[in-house]
């Protein structure tokens, strides 16, 4: 009888833990601005959970937002996505941060967590017009609606309740919800003050949790995608592009701005942001710039034209195109603000290195300094003569005009720029001219 009864109690914890420890969790951090970069990592983090076989996709949000067109991206991934996502708010899901949240399946809050605030605004922070909050309060309002209704009787109500959604855009009263107050809502799941909590809510304590992690590569896109540094690449293309239109050739400069427009474009390439446009644009600006260098000398409208497109092209390459449409007018002067910054340091970098205070080996490629040295065969004039004008001489021969006359010890050729003059006459050095010295009479005392 013991034994059966152990048997069977054997049986029950087996039949309760292998689903447990059979299952997988795969947790994806957002913990940064939220950029093409950012958007970038969670396609790759929801790709790599899709091939770990993941029951569970995990978004662990600590943001205070960014980009609308990136974040609508991560949405609609999110609403997509087959497997059941939770969204965990360690700290903050502000502005487009609560979009995401909205998107999950579950939201979870740690204790003091906040949520909401999603007014659509531009660079210096203030409310954009009205036509913007409209599209983010649908957009909101959409993805609320996309949970569904529960039953309630005979009646149903709203999982998340669009009005709520849609008030946190509100820029009169944008709407943020504590981790109680979105409880109480339908805003929440629960409040949990870790993932392990969170896991245990949903009866997956035992679940293998994995982490999306950054390559190197995927760690170098998001330092190149960094505001600073895209400010400093643009800096390297225009200044390399004027360096190399003041002296053409394909040198360094030339070698500079091709590198820096490499490495400013990849990120956007890589995470698909850039939309087509760009590079067609900035291929047609490059081309005016080398029809101006190379075919039509001068300043004229091709290489204005090409410098436009230059501009143009790196300023949208940071926008998606929703944006130029008008979604996410924010991102346009972001972008503005990152191409200002980048040509002001071109202008200053240009500047400092083609004035005399700028390096030697910077201006021995954009000025004429080449010295021509008798050592390597050419025929200079030499100046050493011109060191004896106002000196007195003597004529060591008669001066007719043509003649020689003696310095000390030296005897140079000399023209004298008056009468004749016989030998043994003194005379002054005036002028040294042509390599040649000029003299006139003068009293002279041996």
């Amino acid at each position: 009888m013991k034994r059966t009864t152990f048997l069977a109690l054997l049986l029950y914890v087996a039949s309760v833990l292998i689903p447990v420890f059979g299952q997988s969790v795969f947790v994806i951090p957002v913990e940064t601005e939220i950029d093409f970069s950012a958007f970038h990592h969670f396609r790759k983090g929801l790709h790599e959970a899709g091939e770990n076989g993941a029951d569970l996709v995990v978004v662990k949000l600590n943001t205070f937002g960014g980009a609308l067109d990136a974040a609508d991206s991560i949405r609609t991934a999110l609403m997509k996505q087959r497997v059941p996502t939770v969204a965990y708010v360690d700290v903050n899901a502000a502005s487009a941060g609560a979009l995401i949240a909205l998107a999950c399946d579950s939201v979870f809050m740690a204790p003091g967590a906040s949520m909401g605030s999603a007014t659509v605004v531009n660079g210096a922070g203030e409310p954009m017009p009205e036509k913007y909050q409209s599209y983010m309060s649908t957009m909101m309002r959409a993805t609320a609606e996309h949970h569904g209704r529960v039953a309630e009787g005979d009646s149903s109500r709203w999982r998340r309740n669009p009005e709520i959604a849609a008030s946190m855009v509100n820029p009169e009263m944008s709407v943020s919800l504590t981790a109680q107050q979105a409880v109480e809502c339908g805003y929440a799941d629960g409040i949990a003050p870790d993932l392990e909590s969170v896991l245990a809510d949903l009866d997956m304590a035992g679940a293998e949790v994995k982490y999306y992690r950054s390559t190197l590569a995927d760690d170098i896109l998001g330092f190149l995608s960094n505001a600073a540094v895209r400010a400093l690449l643009i800096m390297l293309i225009i200044g390399g592009i004027y360096m190399e239109m003041h002296t053409p050739g394909l040198g360094f400069a030339a070698a500079v701005s091709i590198v820096a427009t490499i490495l400013y474009f990849l990120p956007m390439f890589v995470g698909g942001g850039m939309p087509a446009w760009v590079l067609v644009m900035f291929m047609i600006g490059v081309v005016l710039i080398a029809l101006e260098v190379f075919v039509i000398p001068g300043f004229g409208i091709c290489g204005i034209s090409g410098i436009i497109a230059v501009v143009v092209s790196i300023t949208g390459a940071m926008v998606n195109s929703d944006a130029v449409t008008g979604v996410d007018i924010s991102a346009i002067g972001k972008a503005l603000a990152v191409v200002g910054t980048g040509s002001v340091l071109a202008v200053i970098a240009i500047w400092y290195l083609t004035s005399a205070r700028g390096p030697k080996w910077v201006r021995r490629h954009s000025e004429l300094m080449t010295e021509l040295s008798t050592a390597e065969g050419f025929i200079g004039v030499d100046m050493g003569p011109a060191k004896y004008v106002g000196q007195k001489a003597l004529t060591a021969t008669e001066m007719r005009p043509a003649g020689k006359i003696q310095i000390g010890q030296t005897v140079f050729d000399a023209v004298s720029v008056g009468p004749f003059i016989g030998a043994r006459k003194a005379v002054k050095v005036i002028k040294y001219e042509n390599a040649q010295l000029y003299v006139e009479p003068e009293e002279y005392e041996e």
